[in-house]
């Protein structure tokens, strides 16, 4: 290899390594905290109107008095396909108590893409091969917007009773932590 190709490779490398030093550090920069507002820092939900899988209009403010989890995702996401048997235990586990997930798919393609996965893909959730057991709309980016913009999937947001978002978690949730914060509002 003469030095021309080494001085090439180096300079390559250095460019990778700063190109993920980079990423790293606007990642750390911009990732909102996953810890739950108190009474002075929830705002609240913000009014919308999506279409579900079967082109019905469904509105947030429905669901005004009930506990919400609303999660953006795509069925291409791999942390979103994770998450979405803690998503249906939890909607299992909590429905009975005034408790909803509202799964809000963000596919570019819309509901051409997102209904056949929802027909077709089942999840293991307590022991059992599953559907998707809670209501899915289609988003888009002025839904997105809408919440304060997603910086990736999934994004969930927990919003109380009244209609305020109490916790936000960019990435895939923990489970032992929104299921504490769900009961808490519960």
């Amino acid at each position: 290899m003469n030095k021309t190709a080494r001085n090439k490779g180096a300079w390559m490398a250095a460019t990778v390594l700063a190109l993920l030093a980079g990423t790293y550090f606007a990642d750390k920069a911009t990732r909102l905290p996953r810890k739950s507002a108190n009474a002075d820092t929830a705002v609240p939900a913000p009014e919308v109107t999506l279409k579900d899988l079967g082109g019905q209009d469904v509105s947030l403010s429905q669901y005004k008095g009930k506990v919400v989890l609303v999660n953006f995702w795509a069925t291409w996401c791999d942390p979103c396909r994770l998450e979405i048997p803690w998503l249906i235990e939890m909607q299992q586990k909590y429905s009975a108590r005034g408790f909803t997930v509202l799964g809000v798919a963000m596919d570019d393609e819309g509901a051409s893409v997102v209904t056949p996965f929802v027909r077709k893909e089942r999840f293991d959730a307590n022991g059992a091969k599953v559907q998707m057991n809670y209501p899915i709309l289609i988003g888009n980016e002025a839904t997105a917007a809408k919440f304060g913009g997603l910086i990736g999937f999934p994004t969930s947001m927990l919003i109380s009773r009244d209609g305020k978002i109490v916790q936000r978690s960019v990435g895939l949730i923990s489970f032992d932590e929104i299921t504490k914060a769900i009961e808490s509002h519960l």
